[in-house]
């Protein structure tokens, strides 16, 4: 059974849990790999020709994948291994992804790491809450005034907490809450100020740091839309055709929320998210009418499956060449995105020359051999804490006529949430509030610009909540290392001074009252801190781990590898992934959004007024 198994492992398997050792490589791959992290060290990727660039970036993910994988190991009893005849469609939970490993990247499983373990110990319990959290939050993060991230719309800011979704969710512990106690002179209404803990996974070895679970699958399977239970994902299907369950807004029937995890998705959402939903879950439809038209055999399940597959590719692809291209549109990670994609003989060629290779560089991932470098997949604890991106979000956005770009109306990000979700999309339409998003800036991810509005969030029952001070309790909690730390985890040189960090002396002025220590620096703060490459939403620091883990989360994963054919997809899915990037998704749903979206270049850059467009065109 074993050998009809279709996933490539590049090497033998490592003690769950053991410090990370150098993945065995060619001594000229070895070499070429060490070179590149020097290059870069000395020069910085960014500031070479975009060629070498894209090469020295070939070579720093070489040596991460080599050093910065560390198995946790898997909760539960081992499954069977199992067959691709027998797994032919993502199941719910995620399990048998990898049919040699069924548990890895499943809902339950294990966060990885890529730090060694040793330095993943918490802090003892005076030194995790220093300095204060929330002192922290008020002084360094609060927005003084909002800094808009001009190179992007506030589409770019929903998309990503969309796909966080699909990939991540840690569980609360019951009981025994962080007790922040306030800073002198604070205003919060209670003191001490509580939240809960992240439940530790009660199964991990008692000689070894802590480690946590997710709730959700890992894998880039759409279960942010799909479900990420039975109950639910059966609830929303129609059984009809493969379709799912709409109801005018374009989401399911709102009695199937009551299947939600109160404290996943249906916590965080709101009217940006919802957006996505509908969009995606109305594709989802599409998808699946155009498969019954071209295949009339299929059967209810067949279409539902090989829709969600479609569907979830589609998704990948869009987050890859284009939502991460704009919010790093340095020339270089442009080629690196697409390479990962088409591979390094670009679009035309890679079709062509996946019939001759499976090299992943040559070709792209997507129908490349599946190879998880040793490690089984999970997505890991450093991949969530560089990804908390809040400032993202303003404060208040304003609504408009996708018409004639009349403001219609204000509301506060508060007015947005969970709650208010179907009353915005019942008086607005859809067409209307995307047109809305694209005209509208994110935040700069920045210190000095974290959303108001989060850091006096009220939760579902009615307890008020500093979303900044839990951020960096979540960092600390979870044991990803300091600033410092995690810098020289990755192999890249640690910062001296605050100065050095900022380039701003008044900013330098302001750490060094709060930490005192350059060693003390909060992760998160330093990569808001750190002055970014050019065309950067984000940190160097940060990409390092988007360096590894985005090529990790495809070529871990047989349905966009060894799987991502015809024969799983059918020749109509594989075209329809091929031929959907955003902009086709948003306009086969929205054609009225055409004007807005012709003069754009990546739909997740800011739009064009809708009555300018017309202007332009006119005689």
């Amino acid at each position: 059974m074993v050998g009809m198994i279709r996933s490539v492992r590049t090497s033998a398997r490592r003690t769950a849990g053991a410090e990370p050792t150098p993945r065995r490589r060619s001594a000229t791959a070895r070499g070429l790999a060490q070179t590149a992290e020097r290059v870069d060290r000395v020069v910085g990727w960014s500031r070479l020709w975009s060629p070498v660039g894209l090469a020295v970036l070939v070579g720093l993910r070489s040596q991460l994948r080599a050093y910065n994988l560390v198995d946790t190991g898997r909760p539960g009893a081992r499954l069977p291994v199992g067959t691709p005849d027998e797994h032919r469609a993502r199941s719910v939970d995620g399990t048998y992804n990898d049919l040699g490993e069924p548990r890895a990247g499943s809902a339950g499983s294990r966060f990885g790491r890529n730090v060694p373990l040793a330095r993943t110990a918490p802090e003892n319990a005076d030194d995790i809450c220093e300095p204060n959290p929330r002192l922290v939050s008020r002084r360094l993060l609060t927005r003084r005034e909002f800094r808009p991230a001009t190179t992007l719309n506030l589409l770019a800011a929903a998309w990503i907490q969309f796909e966080v979704h699909d990939w991540f969710n840690h569980a609360p512990q019951a009981g025994n809450p962080w007790r922040i106690r306030l800073p002198d002179g604070d205003d919060w209404p209670h003191d001490p100020m509580t939240f809960a803990r992240t439940a530790v996974d009660p199964t991990g070895p008692d000689d070894q740091p802590p480690v946590f679970a997710s709730t959700v699958s890992h894998w880039w399977d759409g279960s942010q839309i799909y479900g990420e239970t039975a109950d639910y994902a059966e609830s929303i299907r129609t059984h009809d055709g493969g379709r799912i369950a709409l109801d005018d807004v374009g989401l399911p029937p709102v009695e199937t929320e009551a299947l939600l995890d109160p404290n996943g998705q249906a916590a965080n959402f709101w009217v940006g998210l919802a957006l996505l939903h509908s969009l995606f879950l109305r594709e989802h439809n599409a998808i699946a009418n155009r498969l019954a038209s071209a295949y009339p055999a299929m059967t209810d399940q067949q279409l539902y499956d090989t829709a969600r597959l479609v569907n979830a590719a589609s998704m990948a692809k869009i987050h890859t060449l284009d939502w991460t291209p704009a919010i790093i549109a340095h020339p270089t990670t442009v080629a690196a995105m697409r390479g990962n994609w088409f591979g390094l003989l670009g679009e035309r060629m890679s079709g062509r020359i996946a019939c001759f290779t499976d090299n992943e560089l040559l070709s792209g991932i997507p129908g490349s051999a599946t190879a998880d470098n040793g490690v089984p997949f999970a997505l890991t604890e450093e991949f969530v804490a560089v990804y908390r991106m809040h400032p993202l979000l303003p404060d208040t956005v304003a609504f408009r006529s996708g018409l004639d770009d009349r403001v219609v109306a204000r509301h506060a990000m508060a007015d947005l949430l969970a709650a208010d979700v179907r009353r915005h999309l019942t008086s607005n339409t859809a067409a209307d509030l995307l047109y809305s998003f694209g005209r509208a800036h994110p935040g700069e991810l920045s210190l000095h610009n974290f959303p108001r509005s989060l850091q006096n969030l009220a939760r579902p029952d009615g307890t008020p909540i500093d979303l900044a001070t839990v951020d960096i309790m979540r960092v600390r909690e979870r044991g990803v290392p300091r600033y410092n730390d995690f810098r020289r985890a990755l192999r890249m040189a640690p910062v001296t001074t605050f100065r050095e960090l900022t380039g701003d002396d008044a900013t330098a002025t302001e750490l060094a009252e709060i930490y005192g220590d350059i060693e003390r620096l909060d992760l998160m703060i330093g990569l808001y801190a750190e002055a970014k490459p050019p065309g950067f939403g984000f940190s160097d620091t940060a990409f390092r781990i988007f360096i590894l883990m985005a090529s990790r989360r495809l070529s871990c994963d047989r349905f966009f590898t060894s799987d991502f054919r015809p024969e799983v997809y059918t020749e109509v899915g594989m075209a329809w992934v091929r031929n959907s990037p955003m902009r086709s998704v948003l306009l086969r749903h929205h054609p009225i959004l055409t004007p807005a979206l012709r003069s754009v270049a990546n739909p997740f850059a800011p739009w064009r007024s809708a009555a300018a467009s017309r202007e332009d065109r006119s005689p």
